[in-house]
């Protein structure tokens, strides 16, 4: 279960890769190629294993001047629907 104080990461069978020739960001998978919104890159982008979701939260919230608590409202529903699929790790605190 996703919460503000889980620490998501791909794992390594996972890869975000941007696509210069047709200049999209795609997530590699086995046997898989899925196209995330731009939201979702950005999210993906600060999903490194050592921050919390809050934390990555408060960070876009001060890049983007945007309210935190919706960003990580949104991150949250994100980070559980990759994390249900197989596609993001929550990494344990320690």
């Amino acid at each position: 279960m996703v919460t503000a104080d889980s620490r998501p990461r791909l794992p390594r069978h996972v890869v975000l890769r941007h696509d210069p020739a047709r200049d999209r960001w795609l997530i590699l998978v086995p046997e898989r190629v899925l196209i995330p919104e731009p939201t979702a890159v950005v999210l993906l982008q600060e999903a490194d294993g050592k921050r919390t979701v809050s934390e990555i939260a408060a960070h876009l919230a001060q890049t983007y001047a945007a309210d935190p608590a919706v960003i990580e409202a949104d991150a949250i529903e994100m980070f559980q629907d990759m994390s249900d699929r197989g596609f993001l790790t929550l990494v344990a605190e320690g």
